[in-house]
């Protein structure tokens, strides 16, 4: 940040405040308002907190302008080039990529920390048939504080790495067990010698009757899409985690409650919408209808996959998918109509004024949930694939956060109810 001291002056109230004025190191600028309240009696209004930053932060940076993604400094360009999800959630997590040496370490954590407590597995059998899996994931994560209590704020500056690749890894192996359960399969165990992507594919798909064998294709898409999602930044289940955290609940909590944040439609449920708007779609068999409900402002359609709310241009995720997408079908010899009928919309988006004026464009969730498809991932498990991918994020965020001098999560309001006097 610089040092350079800049002051925005606001006249309020008969009076004139200077208010500091903060600069990131990517130039961006923000007024200082803390003060603000203590000054003069004034708070500000930010629904949504659409204009509103609610803290420093050195793990991502976003320009939703120029397209741009980095993890700790790194284009997300370069990351997918690495190939490896657990690298970038090393690198999150503890602020560098790893050496060779850090690397097998973190490795022997996440292979250590794979299986489930035995006593935890009888609480899948208590879910109700059809339960979807996020909620009984989110569920599994909150009671992990029970088996591994030492996760609190005192301790985890003792026990991060371990806690960090516990929860990573063992968050995996329920998301498998619960898939399991579902269809009412046998439990696969974690294999030491499979990585990590691989080991979750493995423990998806095998079965006594069919054993399965993880393609090399396979697997390097997967490490990509987790590499993709891993963080971006405060969106609303990272906020989620920093104010549930604030108030020094345990790490296992305060991913819970993202996870919670996160299971909604228009979060990571998105990429699950998509699939079910294409599916529409391609039965009517008219893109140009869709299209022009989706301009109708009395429609109650969305062209789902499509906008965001920080990127004004093609968002860069997005753009790699796309590629990694046709690749992989291509790869895998996999014919899937849906991805004809996704390039159909965006061609006739794109081309479209009323989506260009407004900066509409394809996001990364247009099309991973073909990807996730094309992998064998019911559709129910899509968000699940979404957590999967954000942990090593939110626990970036929440270290980063616990680490500061932050203060429990308090937003003001502006009342605008009954009065004494109108009772």
């Amino acid at each position: 940040m610089s040092n350079v001291p800049e002051y925005a002056i606001l006249k309020v109230g008969g009076r004139e405040i200077k208010l500091p004025v903060v600069e990131g190191t990517e130039g961006e600028k923000a007024i200082d308002i803390a003060g603000l309240r203590k000054e003069t009696g004034y708070v500000t209004l930010d629904p949504s907190f659409m204009n509103t930053a609610a803290c420093f932060s050195k793990i991502t940076f976003v320009d939703g302008e120029q397209g741009i993604l980095r993890y700790r400094g790194i284009p997300i360009e370069e990351l997918v080039k690495l190939g490896s999800f657990v690298k970038v959630a090393y690198l999150l997590v503890n602020g560098n990529l790893p050496t060779p040496e850090q690397s097998r370490k973190f490795s022997q954590l996440l292979n250590v920390n794979s299986l489930l407590h035995e006593d935890m597995r009888h609480f899948f059998d208590h879910f109700p048939q059809g339960a979807h899996p996020m909620h009984i994931l989110s569920t599994m994560i909150n009671a992990l504080a029970a088996f591994y209590p030492n996760v609190d704020l005192r301790s985890m500056t003792e026990d991060i790495d371990t806690s960090t690749a516990r929860l990573i890894s063992i968050v995996r192996t329920m998301a498998a067990v619960a898939y399991k359960k579902s269809i009412g399969e046998p439990i696969v165990y974690p294999r030491h010698d499979l990585k990590y992507c691989a080991n979750f594919l493995n423990m998806m798909f095998d079965s006594p009757v069919a054993p399965y064998s993880v393609r090399p294709e396979a697997e390097r898409v997967l490490n990509i899409l987790f590499i993709l999602h891993a963080d971006h930044e405060q969106n609303c289940s990272t906020t989620a985690i920093r104010t549930v955290g604030s108030a020094q609940v345990n790490l296992y909590a305060t991913i819970s409650a993202g996870m919670s944040a996160l299971s909604g439609p228009l979060h990571g449920g998105a990429n699950q919408e998509v699939i079910e708007m294409l599916k529409m779609i391609e039965a009517d068999g008219n893109v140009k209808k869709y299209i022009n409900m989706a301009k109708d402002k009395n429609s109650p359609f969305r062209l789902m996959g499509f906008g965001h709310r920080v990127y004004k241009t093609y968002d860069p995720r997005a753009a790699i998918i796309k590629k990694e997408c046709h690749a992989f079908l291509q790869a895998m010899d996999i014919q899937d109509s849906l991805l004809e009928v996704a390039w159909e919309v965006e061609k006739a988006a794109l081309e479209d004024e009323y989506f260009i004026t407004r900066n509409l464009y394809p996001n990364v969730d247009f099309y991973t949930g073909i990807l996730y498809r094309a992998l064998g991932i019911p559709e129910d498990m899509f968000t699940v694939m979404f957590a999967l991918a954000r942990l090593p994020g939110w626990i970036a965020h929440w270290k980063e956060m616990i680490g500061g001098n932050t203060k429990i999560v308090r937003p003001r309001q502006i009342y605008i109810g009954k009065t004494l006097d109108q009772i």
